[in-house]
């Protein structure tokens, strides 16, 4: 098998410096690989992963949700739960450093780990099967009093003992709706808040130099333009868009939304597809300190409205260091078919690819009309201050989708010399701590299939389709959607609110 030949001085490559390609390389230099190198076509080192700099992938983010809360999908659950101490970890060694001694991008007061709780609220009256069965395996992982089920006495009683006098109440019902006399039901999951994507990155980065991983970045030098293969088609290095040429043992695919563009045998597994966010920047916080209060993590949790990816499929986060509220629409997953040639087989294929707003060239950023109107229905029934503020910007947020929202980390069948990692699916940050961990692995012992082997092992087209089988005649198809204008981004009620 493939792990026989891998030594841990062979060089290995890795595509991609997003999560999984950071989390791979961070394992795989403590498990005592020597030579590593990472590839992105992004100047991470100098932008520090910041969308605002120009960093463009789904990993450069100002937050994403820290969960727990996974239905029947116990692997991942327990894979979560796993990371939170490297991540409590994290935050004091950033804590307890010298300014001088952390990478640019970082201060000392940083938390790249946010604990402020997840409320998933119903908004049909009832607890859905996902969450009856989180709470089952809650319950079967011993760890049934981190979630508290609002409504029922017995949880009540015991979160207002468990929470500071008032943060209950604010953290459970933040859009007031007993205030209202309006149903409350849903789930706090207080194990559970959010990461600082870019600024996780950027950390992980600098452990992965100081274990002696190289990174070549840029538009130049780090994109990779093809692969390179033997006689018998095994993956043996990479040929960057400047012409030069790397050779490796092992290449590691990690390249997110853009999997499929350089890899385009992989598209009837992974589906590239677009998440809509749009942002709120308070008023500067002496102009309105109530409402610097209200959104903090302190006070406001992320929460889903109705479900992550269910109704609305709405959710969001408390307001940023300066200022910023995000919140975001999954409820439809747009997709964007283009030609794109095979360069290693010479076939051109018709799949979905990133058009974001610096690829595949410059252009000014627009979500559509169906996410801003989602999002707006929403903020003016639960959170009326922020439609009196109006949005203030948008983004999409381009994933790599697979068959069934599961990862895809295996060996590309007959090429013991390209392993894929990717399909992150929309919920693969908070693995950044432990993702790599089982990479080594699977890399390592391929023919051992432990749980995450075999549920990230490569799949057929066979059981559920994620949307992949809808194609370019699906609804979901990028042209066919209307586009927001400024115009709607605002809100006609904001001047009577």
């Amino acid at each position: 098998m493939a792990s026989a030949r891998l030594t841990k001085e062979c060089p290995i490559i890795i595509v991609g410096a997003g999560v999984f390609g950071l989390s791979s390389a961070l394992h795989l230099s403590q498990a005592g690989y020597k030579d590593i190198t990472v590839f992105d076509k992004q100047p991470y080192a100098e932008n520090e992963y910041s969308t605002a700099r120009g960093a463009d992938a789904a990993s450069a983010d100002l937050n994403k949700v820290m969960r727990m809360s996974y239905g029947e999908e116990i692997e991942y659950q327990r894979l979560a739960f796993d990371g939170v101490d490297t991540w409590n970890a994290w935050n004091r060694e950033i804590q307890s450093s010298k300014p001088e001694d952390l990478p640019r991008g970082l201060k000392p007061s940083d938390l790249i780990w946010n604990n402020c709780g997840f409320l998933r609220m119903s908004t049909d009256g009832r607890l859905s099967a996902m969450e009856r069965a989180t709470l089952g395996n809650m319950t079967r992982e011993g760890l049934r009093q981190t979630q508290f089920v609002i409504g029922d006495p017995e949880d009540e009683e015991r979160a207002r003992s468990h929470f500071q006098p008032g943060e209950w109440e604010k953290k459970s019902d933040p859009f007031g709706r007993r205030r209202q006399g309006k149903e409350l039901v849903g789930v706090f999951d207080s194990t559970a808040g959010f990461v600082e994507a870019s600024k996780a990155c950027t950390w992980v980065m600098h452990l992965c130099r100081k274990n002696g991983v190289r990174f070549v970045l840029g538009k130049r030098d780090g994109q990779v333009a093809s692969f390179i293969k033997d006689g018998n088609g095994k993956t043996v290095g990479i040929r960057t868009v400047g012409s030069a040429e790397y050779r490796s043992k092992l290449v590691i695919l990690a390249a997110g939304s853009w999997t499929p563009y350089l890899f385009p045998a992989v598209s009837s597994l992974l589906e590239t597809t677009a998440g809509s966010v749009v942002f709120f920047q308070l008023p500067p916080r002496d102009r309105a300190p109530d409402l610097w209060d209200r959104f903090s993590p302190e006070n406001f949790p992320v929460f889903s409205y109705g479900g992550w990816s269910n109704g609305h499929g709405i959710g969001g986060f408390p307001r940023t260091e300066n200022g910023i509220v995000k919140i975001g629409y999954r409820g439809t997953k747009y997709t964007n078919y283009e030609d794109v040639l095979d360069p290693t087989t010479g076939r051109t294929h018709r799949i979905s690819v990133p058009k974001t707003a610096y690829w595949p060239q410059t252009y000014d950023p627009a979500v559509t009309k169906q996410a801003v109107d989602a999002i707006k229905e929403v903020v003016k029934e639960a959170m009326p201050e922020l439609a009196a503020i109006g949005i203030t910007g948008c983004r999409n947020c381009w994933y790599t989708d697979s068959l069934d929202n599961g990862f895809l980390v295996d060996y590309v069948p007959n090429d013991e010399g390209m392993v894929v990692c990717s399909g992150g699916s929309g919920h693969g940050f908070k693995f950044l701590p432990t993702l790599g961990r089982e990479v080594v692995k699977i890399i390592e012992e391929p023919e051992v299939k432990n749980d995450y082997g075999r549920l990230w092992q490569w799949r057929t087209k066979e059981g559920p389709k994620n949307g992949l089988e809808q194609g370019e005649a699906g609804p979901r198809n990028w042209k066919k959607q209307i586009m927001a204008t400024k115009e709607d981004w605002k809100f006609e009620e904001a001047s009577r609110i």
